[in-house]
């Protein structure tokens, strides 16, 4: 069956929802496709509503460059709206905890809470450039052999079963994305500052950080330290797991989200 898609600022923009109950809405991270959710989706659909959506530059959603975080975020607005949606909660993982971050200081209005994953709150504008950038001009055959080839059971942490790495590692290598788009994305990142704005301080919900203490591509001092710029702030660190703490502590990360956007949900129905 095929995705719904939402045109919004120049794409069309692929997404798709499970369930029922309190809403909440997945932004995965760079390069990407929403199909890298599938570790959580189980659960969570039990009870609630998820809705998740190809970011442009990856899945079947279209590419378009130059792009930026806020655009990014928009794209997130729009979806959820083509969903029904007016208020939900919102949860990014990497890039797309920054996608979150963003949404949630740009339209408090529309969240119920912020889960902000394996990320960080990025306070000044970073260069473009190196190896990743190389990598991102090569042929997207060459480019896709290259990141399979660098990955590995042992980089998603020591707390990881093997099978679930490398289930993780083939669904990554057959995900779609377009050398355009993720060039696109990286220079999104490295454009983006929320210091300009002061907008963390509009970051008044309920935020959650998660984070694993393995994690080579952001490192956990990161997550620390998003959590220390939010006081009110709740922070879970997975022991043993990398960036994908999604799989490697595949029950304990969807337990602690859960249990937090339930418990935000029972607070807001007193």
């Amino acid at each position: 069956m095929a995705m719904p898609t939402v045109s919004h600022d120049g794409a069309n923009l692929h997404w798709d929802s499970k369930g029922e109950g309190s809403p909440v809405l997945l932004i995965m991270g760079h390069v990407y496709s929403s199909a890298l959710w599938y570790p959580l989706l189980p659960a969570l659909t039990r009870n609630h509503r998820a809705i998740w959506f190809d970011n442009r530059g990856s899945g079947r959603s279209d590419t378009t460059s130059p792009t930026t975080i806020e655009q990014y975020a928009a794209d997130a607005l729009a979806v959820m709206k083509a969903a029904g949606v007016d208020k939900a909660h919102v949860y990014g993982v990497s890039m797309g905890g920054g996608i979150a971050a963003e949404f949630a200081m740009a339209y408090p209005e529309h969240t119920l809470s912020a889960t902000l994953g394996c990320t960080l709150i990025k306070t000044e504008k970073t260069t473009y450039g190196g190896a990743r950038a190389l990598v991102y001009r090569l042929p997207l055959f060459v480019a896709k052999w290259l990141m399979k080839r660098g990955s590995s059971p042992e980089k998603y942490g020591s707390s990881v079963p093997r099978e679930a790495a490398l289930h993780d590692i083939e669904v990554v290598a057959n995900d779609r994305f377009t050398m355009r788009g993720v060039r696109a994305q990286s220079k999104a990142i490295a454009n983006y500052s929320t210091t300009e704005k002061r907008a963390v301080e509009r970051l008044t919900m309920p935020v959650l950080i998660l984070h694993g203490d393995r994690d080579e591509a952001v490192p956990v001092e990161q997550g620390r330290r998003t959590h220390a710029m939010l006081p009110g702030s709740e922070y879970v660190e997975f022991a043993d797991a990398g960036h994908n703490y999604l799989v490697a502590q595949n029950e304990a990360s969807t337990a602690a989200f859960i249990d937090f956007i339930e418990r935000v949900d029972a607070q807001g129905a007193k």
